[in-house]
């Protein structure tokens, strides 16, 4: 081969991978779409995200993945026993809570290490963990050798290591789907064996700053044994997703992908997961979702899925930066220069400002507003994502009152006065030394 058609070789082969680089890319950012990822190394019980990578605990395991890389790792395991757990994460660590000891136990990812806390005051099964303002609520689940189900709400305070008892669930369940959005957590769905009808539709809301329970807009398609998962409004719309599941009167898994809205309490179907499964488990990184594990069919013998599928969900990447500015307030300034500080919600790659609608002034990062006149002004502060969205901080509305001339005339009759009130006591002085 002459050098000229090893160059058109090599050349070729660039743009092939280039070309095969960016179709993953687009693949994987595209929205409502799902991308098959590294197989989980063994079945797992439950899945927990701390610090931008995914733990999954299996029987004498536990397992890290890296969703930037798509590698999984070993890491140290749960110390006792505690298949099916609660898990619940809080400032990157993972608490393992139930499943018949009531134990809790902590999993901190930074070290390696695990240690145990106060165990629950009720020991129950196949219920969930939900964090809300450092506080861990387990609600439901089966006590009573995981026959009978319960309307049990009870509150683990990280601060204190202590528990105390919440509002009940209307309605007892076990085997459901949980999500906390804006500070309330949603029950969705689940099993009560022993009301009819045994599997609910129903979504029940809790409000811990009201220790009260509402209702929302019934699920679609009833399923037990399904995931669920929210997204924030940071990178995608704040939803929550229903996936997969075991279907009402049936035994084998399904694919359904259900998309609860709470901003209007409505329901839509995102595209299916690929592996049909229920009691499979679902982590949420950066608003991406991973669902890992599960079964596809019932079986008593325990025969899992390894299976590991990323969701791009509905309106991924559309969502512009949220910009709060921190100062100026709105209120009186006696100086000509103020701090212009503000918070941008994720990585941005452009900032500016507006002052009084003049034209974007582009800033690095927090600056000084300065040269400023008498009188009132407003500010506005944009940021921009990789993607193209921008977005705006509210007007802000201040004034500046400069500090007006030095009152030198005052001061000069002040003087004299002063000058003039040493005189005539010095007289005095005087007067009272010749007597």
């Amino acid at each position: 081969m002459n050098r000229f058609a090893r160059i058109v070789a090599v050349t070729f082969v660039i743009l092939l991978v280039t070309s095969a680089l960016m179709l993953f890319w687009v693949e994987a950012t595209t929205e409502d779409s799902w991308t098959a990822k590294a197989p989980v190394p063994s079945a797992v019980w439950g899945v927990a995200a701390a610090n931008g990578k995914i733990y999954a605990f299996a029987r004498n395991i536990t397992y890290e993945y890296d969703p930037l890389a798509d590698v999984w790792t070993t890491k140290n395991p749960l110390p006792s026993n505690m298949y099916g757990s609660a898990l619940a994460v809080y400032q990157n660590k993972i608490y393992a809570m139930g499943e018949g000891n009531g134990m809790t136990q902590v999993y901190d990812p930074a070290t390696d290490t695990w240690e145990t806390k106060a165990s629950m005051p009720t020991p129950r099964a196949q219920l969930t963990a939900n964090v809300v303002n450092g506080k861990i609520y387990l609600i439901g689940g089966r006590t009573g050798g995981q026959y009978t189900t319960t309307a049990l709400n009870e509150v683990y305070d990280i601060a204190t290591d202590s528990w105390t008892t919440k509002a009940p669930i209307p309605n007892p369940v076990t085997l459901y789907a949980p999500a906390v959005v804006d500070n309330k957590i949603y029950i969705i769905g689940g099993q009560d064996e022993f009301t009819y009808p045994m599997n609910l539709a129903i979504v029940q809301i809790y409000d811990p700053a009201t220790d009260t329970w509402s209702f929302g807009a019934s699920i679609p398609k009833i399923v037990t044994s399904a995931a669920a998962g929210a997204t924030t409004g940071v990178w995608a719309p704040k939803r929550i997703y229903v996936i997969g599941g075991m279907p009402d009167k049936s035994l084998d898994g399904t694919k359904i992908n259900q998309v609860y809205n709470p901003e209007n309490d409505s329901w839509t179907v995102g595209a299916s997961m690929p592996t049909a499964r229920f009691q499979l488990h679902v982590a949420v990184v950066n608003d991406m979702i991973y669902a890992m594990g599960g079964m596809p069919y019932f079986n008593l013998q325990g025969i899992g899925s390894r299976e590991n599928e990323q969701y791009t969900p509905i309106g991924y990447d559309t969502v512009p930066p949220a910009v709060a500015v921190v100062s100026p307030e709105n209120k009186t300034y006696n100086a000509t220069s103020v701090s212009l500080v503000f918070t941008v919600n994720k990585p941005v790659v452009w900032m500016g400002y507006s002052l009084d609608g003049q034209e974007t002034v582009t800033v690095s990062g927090n600056t000084t507003l300065s040269g400023l006149s008498s009188g009132l002004h407003n500010v506005t502060v944009y940021a921009r994502d990789e993607f193209g969205n921008t977005g705006a901080s509210e007007i802000i509305t201040f004034t500046v009152e400069e500090p007006g001339p030095f009152p030198t005339a005052l001061v000069a009759a002040a003087s004299g006065a002063s000058a003039a009130i040493i005189g005539i006591g010095l007289l005095i002085y005087l007067k009272k030394r010749k007597r």
